[in-house]
C-alpha cells in the first residue's frame, strides 16, 4: 500500500513539472509560440518620463491593433554598448520587426546590418541614426518616427524672446554632444536667439541630458553671466537641474527656464509657477506611430533596401505654460 501511494506521489509530481515547463515554454522569449511577441521596441531608459510614456503609448497601440509587442530599455545614457547588445539578443528571438531609439546616431549600426540580413525590420524612433554611416554598412531602417527637433528648440527660444521685453543676455543647455536630437534643438533655438536683436546669446553648453550636470552647467553660467536672464534647455531633465541652480542662486522669478518634452515633474513644475514653460513632446504618439508603421512593413512585406531613404514621420510639439 506505501508503494502504491508513494508511486502515486512520483506520478503527480512528474505531471506537475511537466505542465510547469510547458508554461515555461510559452513565455521565455522563444518566438516560435503563437502567442509570442511579433514586434519589439528598444528605447533610452524609462527612468525618463519622455521613455516611460512612449512605452505607454506603444502598448496601447498595440491593444488597439490586436498585436503583442515586447518593449525593452536602455540602463543609462551611456550604456551604448548594453543597448546594442539588447538589440543582438532580440535579432535572435525571431521578431518580424524591430524599432530602436539609438542612445547615439552609430551604436546600433552593426544590431541593424544584422537584423536586415535575416529580413527583420527596423525602425527609427526619435533619435536619428547616422544614415550615411548605416547605408555604407550595408543596413536600413522602413522610416524615422520623431518631432521636428529644430522646430522644438525654435518654439522653446522663441517663448523666451517673447516673454523677455526688455531682451537681454541667454543661454543654451545642450543634450549629449553629437545626439542628433539635442544638436537639432541646439541649432533651432541658437537660430531664434542669434536673429533677434535684443538678446545675446553668452554660453551653449551640453549637459548630457543628466540633472545635476545641468545644475553645474547652469550654476557656472550664472556665476560668469551675472546679468543672464533665461536658459533654454534641451530636455526637463536638465531644466530642472537648471531650474535648481538658479533657486540656489536666489534669482527664482527673476531668470526665465524652458525645458523639453512635456515630462511629468516638469509639468508640475510649471503648474506651481517654477518652470517657466516646457515645449511639449507627444511621446506617446511618437511611439504608436512607430508600431503602426512596423506593422505596416510586415503586412505589406515591403522589401528591406539599404538604398532606400527612409520616410521621415513628423509629430508635432506645442508649448505648455502655467494655466
Amino acid at each position: 500500500m506505501k508503494k502504491i501511494r508513494l508511486i502515486c506521489i512520483v506520478l503527480a509530481l512528474a505531471m506537475i513539472t511537466s505542465i510547469l515547463v510547458a508554461c515555461n515554454n510559452t513565455t521565455d522569449g522563444n518566438k516560435d509560440g503563437g502567442d509570442s511577441a511579433e514586434y519589439a521596441i528598444i528605447l533610452k531608459p524609462l527612468s525618463n518620463d519622455f521613455w516611460a510614456t512612449m512605452k505607454k503609448g506603444i502598448e496601447e497601440e498595440a491593444a488597439k491593433q490586436g498585436v503583442k509587442v515586447d518593449v525593452f530599455a536602455a540602463n543609462t545614457e551611456e550604456d551604448t554598448e548594453g543597448q546594442l547588445k539588447i538589440l543582438e539578443n532580440c535579432i535572435t528571438k525571431g521578431y518580424k520587426a524591430i524599432g530602436v531609439a539609438p542612445l547615439s546616431p552609430t551604436n546600433l549600426i552593426n544590431g541593424i546590418v544584422e537584423a536586415n540580413k535575416k529580413g527583420i525590420y527596423v525602425m527609427n524612433i526619435d533619435e536619428k541614426i547616422d544614415m550615411d554611416s548605416l547605408k555604407a554598412a550595408g543596413g536600413s531602417v522602413i522610416a524615422f518616427a520623431t518631432t521636428d527637433n529644430e522646430k522644438v528648440g525654435e518654439k522653446g527660444a522663441q517663448y523666451i524672446l517673447d516673454n523677455l521685453k526688455d531682451g537681454g543676455q541667454v543661454a543654451i543647455i545642450e543634450g549629449k554632444a553629437g545626439n542628433a536630437s539635442g544638436e537639432s534643438r541646439k541649432t533651432g533655438a541658437t537660430k531664434v536667439f542669434t536673429g533677434a536683436s535684443n538678446v545675446t546669446l553668452v554660453a551653449s553648453q551640453p549637459a548630457d541630458w543628466d540633472r545635476q550636470k545641468a545644475l553645474d552647467t547652469a550654476a557656472s553660467m550664472l556665476q560668469a553671466n551675472p546679468d543672464l536672464k533665461a536658459i533654454y534647455c534641451c530636455n526637463d531633465t536638465m531644466a530642472l537641474g537648471a531650474l535648481q541652480a538658479v533657486k540656489n542662486a536666489g534669482k527664482l522669478g527673476e531668470i526665465i527656464v524652458v525645458g523639453t518634452d512635456g515630462a511629468a515633474e516638469a509639468l508640475t513644475s510649471v503648474e506651481e509657477g517654477e518652470l517657466n514653460a516646457t515645449v511639449a513632446q507627444n511621446s506617446a504618439e511618437i511611439g504608436a506611430t512607430s508600431l503602426r508603421r512596423m506593422i505596416k512593413a510586415v503586412k505589406d512585406a515591403e522589401k528591406i533596401d539599404a538604398n532606400a531613404t527612409p520616410e521621415t514621420i513628423p509629430v508635432d510639439s506645442y508649448i505648455v505654460t502655467k494655466k
